[in-house]
């Protein structure tokens, strides 16, 4: 297993520097809690930006509450409670790893003003630069769905289930600041791991496949979107045509919730219309058998 360190800023020698204000004020005020943490970062010399996360910024206050109300950085990874913190952000169910990164943000961000405004330390600052968090793990899992950029997997470590994206070397993984990977490339489709020859099988594929009474398979929301932008993008950009699938991608990622349930609702009706075709299209076979 290989590791990676965390790295906080360095911290300067010396006492702590003197809280501002009461924890019960900077825990009801999102406005004195993010004035008292700057002024923190500045008296100790530490770069201080506020991390996004799903293209959002992240909320520190909410962070700093959730985990303070906890009992506090330690007491949190002791009883691992951070993906339980995790559901409080409410996050798309794209998002991977939301557990490590609130980690990582909260001990390079907030583990230090915790403990002089949760705690009220006085003493020297520890030395945070050696933490070290585990980044990758030797371990087995399971292809969910793949892409053109790569997999989409699941691999199990002790009681949790971590999702991820896996890219092939020609498609280097998009900087943290970017969109969820699995939207950046194209649709997503079922994986199938590949069998061994199987006549029967390939036989009643031909079959379906050649019935020009059979209905044709549903498409999804994204579907019906890619569909349309796609024609779109062919007109106006016609020597990019290899980069339309990660273009579409982001572009369905910037859709609002009620310009993207426009497409869903396509997507559903059209779900419908399959399955009534479907049962039309068995009743006529039983009829001819």
């Amino acid at each position: 297993m290989s590791t990676e360190e965390v790295m906080a800023p360095a911290a300067n020698e010396g006492p702590h520097p003197v809280p501002l204000a009461s924890h019960d004020d900077v825990a009801k005020d999102p406005t004195l809690f993010m004035d008292t943490l700057k002024s923190f970062h500045l008296s100790i010399g530490s770069k201080f930006t506020i991390p996004v996360i799903s293209g959002k910024e992240l909320n520190l206050h909410v962070l700093y509450v959730e985990v303070t109300r906890r009992g506090g950085y330690d007491k949190v990874v002791s009883e691992k409670k951070w993906r339980e913190i995790s559901t409080v952000f409410e996050f798309s169910p794209t998002t991977t790893s939301a557990s490590y990164a609130l980690r990582k943000h909260y001990l390079t961000l907030l583990h230090r003003y915790e403990m002089v405004y949760f705690f009220r330390h006085q003493a020297s600052m520890p030395n945070l630069q050696t933490t070290e968090v585990p980044s990758s793990f030797q371990a087995t899992g399971t292809i969910d769905a793949k892409f053109d950029c790569g997999y989409i997997v699941s691999v199990k470590l002790g009681n949790e289930t971590l999702n991820g994206v896996l890219y092939h070397p020609s498609y280097p993984a998009p900087p943290p600041a970017a969109p969820p990977a699995p939207l950046t490339c194209t649709d997503i489709v079922p994986y199938n791991p590949p069998e061994l020859s199987n006549r029967r099988t390939r036989t009643r594929r031909r079959r379906r496949s050649n019935d020009p009474d059979h209905p044709k398979i549903n498409r999804s929301g994204y579907n019906f979107y890619f569909a349309e932008k796609h024609a779109l993008l062919k007109v106006e950009h016609p020597n990019r045509e290899r980069q339309f699938t990660r273009m579409i991608g982001d572009a369905w990622t910037a859709l609002s919730l009620e310009e993207r349930e426009v497409y869903q609702n396509i997507g559903l009706k059209d779900k419908e219309r399959y399955q009534r075709e479907m049962k039309e299209y068995r009743e006529m076979k039983m009829g001819q058998s």
